[in-house]
């Protein structure tokens, strides 16, 4: 199973911003939805094998929402991301006074969230990695053997407390690139790297911890 997790900080969690500006007033909802379809989105088809969580957190709790992405039950996802963008802008709004998880369309799930609880949670998933800048090198990363749970920021650097919080679990650091890719480009060569090692390239040796 490859799983992504997205921390996403500035769009906002009751969607309340409008398709026509997804770079702007809706915190760069053009980039999560550009992610989303990476994730997910294949010639003509989905990724069955993978799932993925974007967390947004530019709310506090309890106002901080998770939506729940699984690629084996997904359904009305396009390559677009304005399409994209409403399918997740439509789950944040309905889910303003639902108080638990429900699906807001098939293998799409909307809760309200606890980041530190999110973030925890996801890490303890088989081979987390927290993909950043200031990781080891992709091709030292180590053959996850069909499973990884993927950490990435949006646009945004994550915050000082997030930075603390994924330092003190321990997560290993794994870089796609020395330059700042976008959140988009930076999953799409993670599925690329296992796309080639499930091909029957050889895997690489460990990655130190962060």
């Amino acid at each position: 199973m490859r799983r992504f997790l997205i921390l996403a900080h500035r769009v906002p969690t009751r969607g309340e911003f409008t398709l026509n500006d997804l770079a702007g007033g809706a915190g760069r909802m053009d980039e999560i939805a550009r992610a989303v379809s990476t994730a997910f989105t294949l010639s003509n088809d989905l990724r069955r094998d993978t799932e993925l969580t974007v967390l947004f957190v530019a709310d506090p709790p309890p106002k901080a929402r998770r939506i729940d992405l699984v690629g084996s039950r997904l359904r009305y996802l396009n390559p677009d991301e304005r399409s994209t963008a409403a399918l997740l802008k439509n789950a944040l709004v309905r889910a303003v006074d639902f108080p638990r998880p429900f699906e807001s369309s098939p293998g799409l799930t909307v809760a309200p969230a606890d980041p530190v609880l999110v973030v925890r949670e996801f890490l303890a998933h088989p081979n987390p990695v927290w993909l950043c800048e200031e990781g080891g090198r992709i091709e030292e990363w180590p053959s996850p053997g069909g499973h990884v749970a993927a950490l990435v920021s949006d646009p945004y650097d994550p915050t000082a407390e997030e930075v603390e919080l994924l330092r003190s679990t321990g997560v290993p650091r794994v870089s796609v690139s020395p330059r700042s890719l976008r959140t988009s480009q930076v999953i799409d060569l993670i599925h690329h790297e296992l796309d080639l090692r499930e091909a029957g390239r050889a895997g690489a040796p460990p990655v130190a911890p962060a």
